[in-house]
């Protein structure tokens, strides 16, 4: 398994995977897919602040993750929150836990002291793998998301990267 940067050539088929999760499921909260060129865009966007990194199995994509800004308030820059999506067929072969590793060396490199990561929930195998890779469970909203005509509950988990990262820490990020 490889984990690298994401590049230009990973958009198309992590835009399908992210499509797939948008089509068939409720752990992604949005209705109408996206296209190539939007999701680019987005990644375009993010990539000045945040690593986005892809993995491949024997060549193949299998699956990427990206961080971004958790909420736009200047006091919040140190924070980030977390997206992993792994191709179906390929998931419970350490691809996630791969992926996650890797962005927590990138965004403790960069001094983000926490990652925060969303779940719809039920999901069991999301819970795991978060925990599973450090996140601690820190509540849930209820009902907060309706898809595919029921209400679905979100918790959230959270990972203390730098947890000693000074307060006034001189570094600036620019978030966003």
């Amino acid at each position: 398994m490889v984990v690298r940067d994401f590049a230009e050539s990973d958009v198309a088929p992590a835009n399908a995977l992210t499509n797939h999760y948008i089509r068939h499921t409720a752990i992604h909260f949005a209705f109408a897919p996206a296209t190539d060129a939007q999701f680019a865009e987005v990644w375009r966007a993010g990539r000045r602040c945040f690593p986005w990194l892809a993995a491949e199995i024997d060549g193949r994509f299998a699956g990427y993750c990206k961080a971004a800004t958790w909420r736009d308030r200047d006091a919040y820059a140190r924070t980030v929150e977390s997206g992993i999506y792994v191709v179906p067929e390929l998931q419970r072969r350490g691809v996630a836990r791969r992926l996650y590793e890797a962005l927590f060396e990138r965004l403790r490199a960069a001094r983000f002291r926490t990652v925060i990561a969303g779940v719809t929930l039920p999901n069991e195998a999301s819970v795991r793998l978060h925990e599973a890779v450090g996140f601690q469970y820190v509540g849930v909203y209820r009902a907060v998301g309706c898809k595919f005509g029921a209400w679905h509950d979100v918790g959230f988990w959270q990972l203390d990267l730098i947890p000693d990262l000074p307060a006034e820490d001189p570094t600036p990020i620019a978030n966003g």
